[in-house]
């Protein structure tokens, strides 16, 4: 009686040492998780920053364009309008009409000053695809954070059932997920 008394007391500490042990384990994935799941977390909010400045940008940029062509337009219709004078032929007229042209001309390409509607238009375009490109790191950035905490709840259910499995694939896909989060984070995503 006292040999099996012996041997269920050893039997029951070594499984509640291994069973400690492995949730320790899995504490220690977890938190893994967790600190990949706050970096990851730091670069979405990032991304999503440069996003947001560069997205006002672009439409300063063509509120500006479009402003530029509305000038031009107000030009045209000066133009229209000193060209129906019955003095149009005085210089003084021709010279408001030929100020006017020039002005529409440099609302549309003004390469000294950068800021015609043509340079604008350059601009804004550029503008929208680091945008773009800033929009695509965050919805990644917004993936790996999903994983992350996807890993998580693995893991603290592998904890609760004691089945192993759900934390194994937990660390193997927290694994995938921090890498895809450090290779957005790179740009090489």
């Amino acid at each position: 009686m006292g040999e099996t008394y012996e041997h269920a007391r050893e039997t029951v500490e070594e499984h509640a040492r291994e069973n400690d042990s492995w949730a320790r384990g899995v504490a220690v994935l977890v938190s893994f998780l967790a600190a990949a799941l706050a970096l990851t977390g730091i670069g979405e909010k990032s991304a999503q920053n440069d996003y947001l400045t560069k997205h006002i940008a672009v439409s300063d940029d063509w509120a500006l364009y479009q402003a530029k062509g509305q000038r031009a337009a107000i030009r045209t219709s000066e133009i229209a309008v000193l060209e129906s004078l019955p003095n149009a032929a005085d210089a003084a007229v021709q010279a408001r009409i030929k100020d006017a042209q020039d002005y529409i001309a440099r609302m549309h390409d003004d390469p000294a000053g950068g800021d015609g509607m043509k340079q604008m238009s350059e601009k804004a375009k550029v503008r929208e695809a680091e945008r773009d490109a800033d929009f695509h790191r965050y919805h990644q950035f917004e993936y790996a954070a999903g994983s992350l905490e996807l890993a998580i709840v693995l893991a603290s259910v592998s904890v609760v059932t004691r089945v192993r499995w759900l934390a194994i694939g937990s660390g193997l896909f927290g694994a995938a997920a921090a890498a895809g989060s450090a290779a957005v984070a790179l740009g090489l995503l």
